[in-house]
């Protein structure tokens, strides 16, 4: 039998680490040559890392949300034949591996020792062959105070309930003065004596976690804290958003639109059959892509991205809209690229196809990447106003607002129309209040107006 060692491959496009975010096997595993093993992401996409043999798994590098450096070990597999490594070799990689890395990623107790060479004992660790509450460096036991052995008798007295209501409280004269001078109620005191008797420590136990509220009616106060790892690709989407706030200077515009006329030539559009054919139906979407489109014509400065650093913003002749949508996962932008090439019943195919690719997880890295400009909308749920963030490096984004009915003013009288908000952020550094305006006053004229979007 031999070892083989499986390391984090190159990813491609300049990739020097990756985020594991999940794992497939576990220690004591038998893997197939060709399994999936792990998944990582990067800043682009999720790599699958397969296993190229069979074997068992001895050991796992890493942690889920660790950052882990290209050609770095993950995994130890036992496998027949002689193995690509000796177990020497083995030994000297994964330690110098967990000394070079370990200021790139937080501990995972997997570091610096032998003992994380060998397989859990119950193969059920999920990937950490060090036992809890053993330090990886030293031959002592860590001082984790979730290792220690609990208290039975203080922690049982914590964590029980509160005497039933109706039900008198056993305790001294001793125990009740005590409670009266402390302002205790003893109803609400659990004791641990015979039958459930007050004692003096669980007088002590009471006061130390401080006052509770008692059960009302089947109410009582919920205190458990869950600590949840931002990992993922909700980790990119928190890196994404702290890098947009902290280095694009945001102005918001928003303006209100009587879309009526464009709610009627939509439900006029969905009901036509052209050519027996059967098509998505048209949402609002594909309209808005229409008249930003038209109107970057006149601003193409919109149409940008801003590299800071370098101080050029490159303006961009085609008009690649990513279209914010939200997945099981989180936040994506999938990519209508050249939207200025495509007209209504193209746009909204290709914003009905990447929308079904992000939700099932299917969408490549170039349909996820390449934006120009970007529309977010919350659907039914839009709001009255919102302030979008900007999809870093672009220099705006418009954002859709919830549809309502509102009386309107004709001039003689008010009449119910269909209206919307378009809540729109820009980057003020390289966009002045005066033109966001103009851009947003063009897309108004336009959804008002909607035989204008279709004139060239």
């Amino acid at each position: 039998m031999g070892e083989y060692v499986i390391k984090l491959p190159d990813v491609g496009e300049g990739v020097a680490e990756a985020e594991l975010v999940e794992w497939q096997v576990k220690v004591g595993d038998l893997v197939r040559e060709d399994a999936v093993l792990a998944a990582v992401m990067t800043d682009k996409a999720t790599v699958e890392i397969p296993s190229p043999v069979d074997g068992e798994i001895l050991w796992l590098g890493a942690e889920i949300g660790d950052t882990v450096a290209i050609g770095s070990p993950i995994v130890r597999l036992k496998v027949a034949g002689e193995g690509n490594v000796s177990a020497g070799e083995a030994l000297a990689d994964v330690t110098a591996e967990g000394t070079e890395d370990a200021r790139a990623r937080p501990s995972s107790g997997l570091e610096s020792s032998s003992l994380n060479l060998a397989p859990s004992s119950s193969g059920s660790s999920r990937g950490s062959a060090v036992p809890h509450g053993y330090d990886a460096t030293s031959s002592e036991r860590s001082e984790d105070p979730r290792d220690e052995p609990e208290d039975d008798g203080v922690r049982s007295r914590v964590s029980s309930a509160p005497r039933p209501e109706g039900e008198k409280p056993l305790a001294s004269p001793a125990i009740r003065l005590r409670a009266k001078e402390a302002g205790v109620d003893l109803r609400q005191v659990a004791g641990t004596g015979p039958a459930g008797r007050i004692q003096h420590e669980d007088i002590e136990a009471f006061l130390a976690r401080g006052p509770q509220l008692a059960k009302v009616s089947g109410l009582a106060r919920n205190e458990a804290v869950e600590d949840i790892k931002i990992i993922g690709l909700r980790r990119k989407i928190a890196e994404k958003m702290a890098l947009a706030k902290s280095r694009i200077p945001h102005i918001t515009y928003v303006e209100e639109i009587d879309v009526t006329a464009l709610e009627d030539l939509r439900a006029a559009l969905n009901k036509e059959k052209r050519g027996g054919a059967e098509r998505a139906k048209l949402t609002l979407l594909p309209f808005l892509m229409r008249a930003i489109v038209r109107a970057i014509a006149d601003q193409p400065n919109l149409n940008a991205l801003f590299d800071d650093e370098a101080g050029i913003i490159h303006q961009h002749g085609g008009v690649h809209i990513g279209i914010a949508a939200q997945t099981p996962s989180g936040l994506v932008v999938p990519v209508v690229k050249h939207a200025e090439a495509r007209d209504i019943w193209d746009c909204g195919a290709e914003v009905v196809r990447l929308a079904e690719a992000a939700k099932s997880g299917t969408a490549t890295r170039d349909e996820l990447s390449g934006s120009t400009i970007t529309i977010t909308s919350l659907g039914a749920m839009g709001g009255v106003a919102t302030t979008p963030v900007i999809n870093h490096p672009e220099v705006a984004i418009v954002g859709v607002n919830k549809m309502m009915v509102r009386p309107v003013w004709d001039g003689t009288q008010f009449i119910p129309r269909k209206m919307m908000n378009l809540s729109s952020s820009f980057d003020h550094r390289v966009i002045d209040g005066w033109d966001a305006a103009v851009f947003i006053q063009r897309i108004k004229t336009l959804l008002e107006t909607p035989a204008l979007i279709f004139v060239e």
